[in-house]
């Protein structure tokens, strides 16, 4: 499949254009996303998490979704709007970290350390603003080996620039169901509330969520080229038929009913 997300790329990196024209093309060709749908993440690779720790991804997994994203935490642009864009929609969803899902964020810069993970942690968990969240969201670092094999298995491309010292790489957040398999990608910087809800609610095989979600469910289909929930027209059609048929029957029972007692 073609890579996706080098827009995001272009408008973030802006000193690229300060570069020649090859120059640019050479850096950009190595970024973007492949979407590897229903892949297995390599749960036995082993990270850094903000205690320096060492463990494995798998110590995230088996009860609940995840929400993951790769970004580095000097980066000084794109990284920081991805998670502020996952944060917007954590804290309008009505599903509770940790209660209801994960959220696991890497750094692929192997220099970065524990302590600047932990620093990180503690920025976004205020700015989630919901109290019992942090075992919920792991910031974890990990050597370069690590990094490549999750960054390889999610089809994730970035590269280092040395000119500007910075790595080009695309943005976009990834979503898993409790057993590591990819089940969705959202692109860019800004995550529509509803379709990540619903593919939460997917994944987890319809343990999370409520009735209303799991009916929405039924209703919508989830698109993998835009990376939106569509209206399926059909399943509508049948609950509203389904609907009027039993709102005829009790119509025509209560009139029944009137005429016997009348």
């Amino acid at each position: 499949m073609r890579r996706v997300g080098v827009v995001i790329v272009l408008l973030a990196a802006a000193p690229l254009w300060a570069q020649t024209p090859a120059s640019q093309n050479k850096i950009l060709d190595k970024v973007g996303f492949v979407q590897r749908l229903d892949e297995q993440l390599p749960l036995d690779t082993h990270f850094r998490n903000e205690q320096g720790q060492d463990v494995p991804l798998s110590t995230y997994f088996g009860k609940k979704p995840v929400l993951l994203n790769l970004v580095y935490f000097n980066c000084p642009m794109l990284c920081t709007e991805v998670l502020n864009g996952v944060v917007r929609t954590m804290r309008a969803m009505p599903l509770e970290l940790d209660r209801d899902y994960n959220v696991i964020t890497i750094s692929f810069d192997p220099t970065e350390t524990s302590p600047l993970a932990a620093a990180k942690k503690r920025v976004y968990l205020d700015r989630y603003g919901h109290k019992g969240g942090e075992a919920g969201w792991a910031f974890l670092t990990g050597d370069a080996a690590s990094i490549k094999r999750v960054a390889d298995a999610v089809g994730f491309y970035f590269t280092y620039d040395p000119e500007l010292q910075q790595y080009a790489h695309a943005s976009g957040i990834i979503l898993l169901t409790p057993e590591g398999k990819i089940a969705r990608y959202f692109f860019g910087v800004e995550y529509p509330v509803q379709d990540v809800r619903l593919s939460l609610v997917e994944a987890s095989h319809n343990k999370i969520g409520s009735p209303v979600d799991k009916l929405l469910l039924y209703c919508y289909h989830y698109d993998p080229t835009s990376g939106r929930y569509g209206l399926l027209i059909m399943r509508v059609l049948r609950i509203a038929g389904l609907c009027t048929a039993l709102s005829l029957a009790v119509s025509v029972w209560v009139m029944i009913r009137h005429e016997r007692f009348a």
